[in-house]
C-alpha cells in the first residue's frame, strides 16, 4: 500500500494550496493520506474527491488538525488529544494529539496513527530545554497509545512529530512503543526553511511495527494553483511510504 503524511500549513492561501494538493492526490494514486495542522472542517470537500472512507473529528475546527482518508473503510477511528503543559503557545488552540484509526486494507486490518506534536519554538533540541519535558510527555502518551494495540497487529505511525529523527526522546519513544523508524539516517530536512535561514533537521516521520518498506520525501518543488501561480504547497515536505506486510 502506498501511504501519504503530509503536514498541509492551515494559514497563507490554505485553500488555493490544498486544491493544488487534491490535484497532485489524483495524480499520485495513494491508499491512506494523513495529513496535519488541517483545521477547519468546511476545507475537506476540496481534498477529499479520491478517497471514500473518511475519519476527521470536529463540527467545525477538526480535533488536533488531523485528517485521514483512505481508499479502504475506516473503523474506529479516535483522536487523544495531548496533556496541556508548558509554556503558552498558539498550539493549544489547535489541541494536537493523535489520530489511531483501524484501516481495512485488503491484505489485512492495520492500526494507522496520525499525530502532530507540540513545534519546539526555541530551536533548541536538547531534552532538557524548555519543550523537551512538553515533547517528552507527549510521546510517552503516543507510546502509550500504540501500546494499547496488540502485538500481532501492523502498526503505521506518521506525522509531523516535531523532533528531529536523532533526538533521544524520540529513540526512547521508538522503544517503549516496539516502532521502528523506516528513515533511519536519513539526515534530510523535511522542512522547508526561509531563504537564508539554517536547514532544519527532519522533523517528520514514518514509523512502523509489524510492517516493511520504504519511504521518501515528495512535495519539495513548487506547484502551479489554479490562479496561475507556482507555490509550495507547504512549509513542510510530504513523506510518500511504500509498505508491505512483513
Amino acid at each position: 500500500m502506498k501511504l501519504l503524511t503530509f503536514n498541509t500549513l492551515f494559514r497563507q492561501s490554505a485553500r488555493s494550496r490544498l486544491r493544488g494538493l487534491a490535484d497532485q492526490l489524483e495524480r499520485d494514486d495513494y491508499d491512506i493520506v494523513c495529513l496535519q495542522e488541517f483545521l477547519y472542517r468546511h476545507n475537506l470537500p476540496l481534498v477529499r474527491r479520491l478517497f471514500p472512507h473518511r475519519a476527521a473529528s470536529g463540527a467545525v475546527l477538526l480535533k488536533g488538525g488531523l485528517v485521514m482518508m483512505s481508499r479502504w473503510p475506516i473503523a474506529r477511528a479516535k483522536v487523544t488529544p495531548y496533556p496541556v503543559a508548558g509554556p503558552p503557545r498558539p498550539d493549544f488552540l489547535m489541541r494536537k494529539g493523535a489520530q489511531v484509526a483501524r484501516v481495512r486494507a485488503p491484505d489485512g486490518d492495520l492500526a494507522v496513527v496520525n499525530t502532530h506534536l507540540t513545534f519546539n519554538r526555541d530551536g533548541d533540541w536538547s531534552p532538557e530545554s524548555r519543550y523537551g519535558p512538553v515533547l517528552e510527555g507527549e510521546l510517552r502518551r503516543l507510546a502509550s497509545l500504540i501500546a494499547r494495540i496488540p502485538a500481532d497487529f501492523p502498526v503505521v505511525a506518521v506525522g509531523d512529530f516535531n523532533v528531529h529523527r536523532e533526538s533521544p526522546l524520540l529513540k526512547k519513544f521508538a522503544a517503549a512503543s516496539g516502532v521502528r523508524d523506516l528513515m533511519a539516517g536519513d539526515a534530510r530536512p523535511t522542512f522547508r526553511p526561509e531563504p537564508g535561514s539554517a536547514p532544519f533537521p527532519p522533523i517528520d516521520h514514518v514509523f512502523v511495527r509489524g510492517l516493511t518498506g520504504s519511504a521518501e520525501i515528495v512535495f519539495q518543488d513548487r506547484v502551479r494553483l489554479a490562479d496561475g501561480r507556482r507555490e509550495y504547497l507547504s512549509d513542510h515536505y510530504g513523506i510518500a511510504a511504500d509498505l508491505h506486510p512483513r
